[in-house]
């Protein structure tokens, strides 16, 4: 092995303060367990890409990556797709393989549990649901989930509009449908004709592509309670919580999916006060099945992501794209992040050789590796890495063997998901469906009416005025203490605070 070689690459990730550590440095087959590769914690806020192949470890790397965050106090918020992370919560499994591992990067491996949160998208899963409202979701994130085009897209954001200046909340998708039906009626024709001209088959499209959302199980995820980010930044004995999100019945809708988990960036981007440069991130986002945003994205949604990208960072959110292959994700996007991570690459088809050479394209010059080479041969739990530097300068070119996590590395099961779920300070806060009135009710006039209460005429008289008013003041105590009607009025009072401007990716913003 050439030392040398390898010491010299480490030198370009050696940190002043404290960092995230990766791995060790391979140079010719043989790892150096002194030449360490590592991403400053500082540095975080400037995102980064984890790409490869299906096997090639991406996900242990996001585990191990994760662990080191949640250490340093950093909450994390990473997408569990097929519920291999739920280990994170249990102490890891020593063994022959995690012992050469630690042999090999130089790390004091100890079996460690950490804080996990388990929340699902909608109702649909044992874990604590996560809902948004569509009012709060906004109409060109939503034009993403229904696969709408340009000209759809803009007549949606008239429908909103209209919806937000009638006072018509759209909660969920029965609140959406029960409008759009009402425009496309002959009593809602003055309405629609009235907001831009608007025509009614592209309404009818519309409608058709949210029937659609609802037969694959869309429904669920839309409503209250709506769900907070900054529940997101949490703490528990001085270790970043953990939140694992799961795709529980949304799995035949990825698109959704992926486009919730912009939302949420995009929350964060309008909530949280600026932070300048910090010592590390408030949160690191890890944005999973990345290519699934971008597929099939308008120009204007694409601009949207690049310029959240570009200025979350100031509010001290990291952001993590993981995908396959880095040509997944835009240039202009790409051209953002900081740390790349890139496990193994395969060239079975003229397609895979091209997006081959178009990531050996992306890296810097290196006279230790061939690239093409050097991408295609990297073993299981191999990356190769680059970052930026505490100078903001990108580090050498390193193939990295990365550290083992040190929490258990398989699924924990869904009786201990379900049990750890219902035991979080979350879960009596979303666990249950509010469903107040809004858009549907107002506009079917289907509000139940209070039924005339009939007194018989040998009822005693009612008590004195005084004692009459105490009660009434214990009852209304009574009935204001109630978590189900403290829930109700949180939720109204939120509505009623809530700008009628909208944000960068059309979300509502709030007061």
């Amino acid at each position: 092995m050439d030392s040398t070689a390898a010491q010299d690459i480490a030198a370009g990730y050696a940190t002043d303060g404290s960092a995230l550590e990766l791995g060790c440095v391979v140079v010719d087959g043989t790892v150096d367990p002194g030449a360490r590769v590592r991403i400053p914690f500082a540095t975080l806020n400037r995102h980064g890409l984890v790409a490869g192949a299906t096997g090639t470890g991406k996900t242990k790397t996001l585990q191990g990556i994760a662990e080191q965050l949640s250490t340093a106090g950093v909450p994390v918020l990473l997408s569990d797709v097929k519920g291999d992370l739920s280990g994170m919560a249990r102490p890891g499994e020593g063994g022959p393989k995690i012992e050469a591992r630690a042999k090999d990067t130089g790390d004091d491996w100890a079996p460690t549990a950490y804080p996990v949160e388990f929340m699902s998208l909608g109702g649909g899963s044992s874990a604590v649901p996560i809902r948004a409202t569509l009012t709060q979701f906004g109409p060109i994130l939503l034009s993403k989930v229904l696969d709408l085009n340009d000209t759809q897209e803009s007549t949606l954001g008239l429908i909103f509009h209209w919806a937000d200046q009638r006072g018509l909340p759209l909660l969920d998708t029965k609140d959406l449908r029960a409008v759009v039906q009402h425009l496309t009626s002959d009593e809602g024709k003055a309405d629609l004709k009235g907001i831009g001209g608007v025509s009614p088959a592209t309404a009818g499209v519309i409608l058709r592509a949210l029937v659609n959302l609802e037969a694959q199980g869309g429904d669920d995820f839309f409503g209250e309670p709506e769900f907070e980010p900054s529940d997101l930044m949490r703490q528990v004995d001085g270790k970043g919580v953990v939140t694992l999100l799961e795709l529980a019945d949304q799995q035949a809708n990825p698109r959704l999916w992926s486009t919730f988990l912009m939302w949420l960036l995009a929350e964060l981007f309008e909530e949280l006060p600026e932070a300048g440069d910090l010592d590390k991130p408030k949160l690191v986002f890890f944005l999973d099945e990345a290519h699934l945003l971008f597929d099939g994205a308008s120009k204007a949604f694409l601009e949207r992501i690049e310029q959240t990208v570009k200025l979350i960072r100031s509010k001290g959110v990291g952001v993590f794209f993981c995908t396959q292959l880095p040509t997944d994700v835009p240039n202009e996007v790409l051209s953002q992040l900081g740390a790349r991570i890139q496990h193994a690459l395969r060239a079975f088809t003229p397609e895979d050789q091209t997006a081959l050479s178009k990531t050996v394209r992306t890296y810097p010059k290196t006279a230790v590796y061939d690239m093409e080479t050097a991408l295609t041969s990297l073993g299981i739990g191999e990356a190769i890495v680059t970052v930026l530097s505490e100078r903001g300068a990108p580090t050498p070119v390193a193939w990295a063997r990365m550290r083992a996590p040190r929490s258990l590395m398989a699924a924990i099961g869904p009786a201990a998901v379900t049990e750890a779920a219902k035991a979080s300070p979350l879960y009596g806060k979303y666990g249950e469906t509010v469903d107040r009135e809004s858009a549907y009710e107002k506009l079917t006039a289907k509000i139940a009416q209070p039924v005339p209460v009939r007194v018989p005429a040998d009822a005693p008289p009612p008590p004195p005025e005084p004692e009459r008013r105490q009660e009434e003041r214990s009852v209304v105590a009574e009935v204001l203490g109630s978590p189900v009607v403290k829930s109700f009025l949180r939720s109204a009072a939120s509505a009623l605070g809530r700008e009628i401007t909208r944000g960068l990716f059309g979300t509502r913003r709030r007061r």
